[in-house]
């Protein structure tokens, strides 16, 4: 071999030392973090830990140096940190006759590529539930979620778990569909978890008042340049012809949390806006973005403040008044609005009160504050026996832009995988297919991509049966294929068939 490729495989080694070095300080500078950190994830914050230094590296040209070589890269390093950057070292080190000493043998590594997957494994059944053969399925239950029949024909067409979401229906509800879904799962001997959702604190408009009827309407239709008022009170509302219209939203406070120049959105996104001027009561808002002939305003819809620092709590009383039945009749509790490692605290001394510090948590990364401060509540969330998370997607991109969802996605994914704990896929998989009943391709291409996951969520909808065994079949076809982030290299029907003709 000549002796520049030498001089290249020297000094990527000599720069893995520096990333090896780094990781081997994180136990030592940071045992603090690990001290309160439950049994079941000791190793996993380790990992987690050892993965987050790895990624203040900029490793591009060292993953294209290794590529080149044909030598294991580390793209695929997120569960076994040290025993991959350490097995990388032996194997070029003897390439190049210079010893290298790792902090174990060159794979006797205790928690290497194998034995990692089986903890993320182990981690996953504990969450969702043993009767679990491959990936989560969860359904969203609409208000017929109480039907015994609608029940039993999701466990057969493949939900695995069910969600109910507590933003909707009622005690009584709940409680109906947990019953029948007990009673249709005995009979059918399908194992079911139930996973609730916490409603937070819901943001939405109220009451729309507009010039023409001077009186309250349930909709109206804005354009790009009209300007809104968003007001705590209309009692003294005297109506403006500057004004598309005049909204109150459910949580009045937020008109105090807000600032001129940041942004607002309704609906999902679909009407974005910016705060022109702040007055006591009201924000004066122009609209910025919407359908080209307009996008209709609604009583009801969601409002997000992405920019704003909301000074909410993140369990409301109506959270905490929950949680009673939660606790009693859920296997899973959903944490939506999560923002930071103090809420996930308060979480957990809510559930230990009840002597339920053991049910599974799972956090909803559904705001801007959440992604930023993922790796504070994962590390908060392990000193809880069993976690999750999920990648609420609508949400996410309605806080950080659609063009950033992808990236975002990806990111979580794979700070979830360092941590060994399972992530839900979640928001608008097969939306269409379960609403109107045909699916898009690039809602097909979405499904197959979420293999990669613990965990898919679907949502309700009139052809919900028909997108679960759709979405049975995709996963079916691509798991031969896909695990996690790596190919399989199963062999290729294409290939054989070239070959023997």
């Amino acid at each position: 071999m000549s002796t520049s490729v030498f001089k290249t495989e020297d000094e990527i080694v000599k720069k893995l030392l520096l990333v090896r070095n780094s990781l081997l300080q994180v136990e030592e500078s940071h045992a603090d973090l690990l001290h309160n950190i439950h049994p079941n994830y000791k190793y996993n914050a380790l990992n987690f830990l050892r993965y987050l230094k790895l990624r203040t590296f900029d490793l591009t040209e060292i993953q294209s140096d290794l590529t080149a070589l044909g030598i294991s890269s580390l793209s695929h390093a997120e569960r076994h940190v040290l025993a991959n950057v350490e097995n990388i070292l032996y194997l070029l080190s003897a390439h190049i006759k210079v010893p290298f000493s790792g902090k174990y043998e060159f794979g006797r590594h205790p928690i290497s590529y194998k034995e990692s997957g089986d903890y993320l494994k182990k981690n996953t059944l504990r969450l969702f539930g043993e009767h679990l053969n491959k990936q989560g399925i969860m359904v969203t239950l609409p208000s017929q979620g109480a039907d015994t029949v609608f029940l039993s024909e999701l466990l057969e067409a493949g939900m695995n778990i069910a969600r109910i979401n507590c933003s909707h229906d009622s005690l009584e509800v709940w409680k109906a569909m947990v019953e029948n879904l007990k009673k249709a799962s005995r009979k059918l001997n399908k194992p079911c978890s139930v996973y609730m959702d916490l409603a937070g604190p819901k943001i939405r408009t109220h009451k729309i008042f507009i010039k023409k009827k001077l009186k309250g309407v349930s909709e109206t239709k804005v354009f790009v340049g009209d300007t809104i008022l968003l007001v705590k009170k209309v009692k003294n509302f005297q109506a403006k012809d500057e004004f598309a219209a005049v909204v109150t939203c459910t949580i009045a406070s937020v008109i105090d949390d807000a600032k001129e120049g940041e942004g607002i959105l309704f609906d999902d996104g679909k009407i974005e806006g910016i705060i022109e001027r702040k007055e006591q009561n009201a924000l004066k808002i122009k609209i910025l973005n919407t359908n080209p002939k307009g996008s209709k305003l609604k009583t009801e819809k969601g409002i997000n403040l992405p920019d704003t620092y909301l000074n909410l709590p993140s369990l409301t009383d109506e959270d905490i008044s929950n949680l009673d039945f939660i606790c009693s009749h859920a296997d899973i509790v959903g944490f939506s609005f999560v923002r930071n490692a103090a809420d996930v605290a308060r979480l957990q001394e809510e559930l230990q009160k009840r002597q339920r510090g053991d049910l599974g948590m799972v956090l909803k990364i559904e705001n801007k504050e959440a992604f930023q401060n993922l790796p504070y509540l994962i590390l908060k969330a392990m000193e809880s026996p069993t976690i999750g998370i999920m990648t609420a997607r609508g949400d996410l991109a309605v806080e950080l832009g659609v063009e950033r969802l992808s990236e975002v996605q990806e990111e979580i994914m794979w700070l979830c995988e360092a941590a060994l704990i399972p992530n839900i896929w979640a928001t608008q998989v097969l939306e269409s297919l379960a609403k109107k009943g045909i699916a898009s391709r690039a809602e097909v291409t979405d499904a197959a991509m979420s293999v990669r996951t613990e965990c898919i969520m679907l949502n309700k909808g009139p052809y919900i049966v028909k997108a679960l065994k759709t979405l049975n079949a995709i996963l079916s076809l691509m798991e031969k294929h896909q695990s996690k982030k790596q190919g399989t290299l199963r062999s290729l029907n294409v290939a054989t068939a070239f070959w023997e003709k």
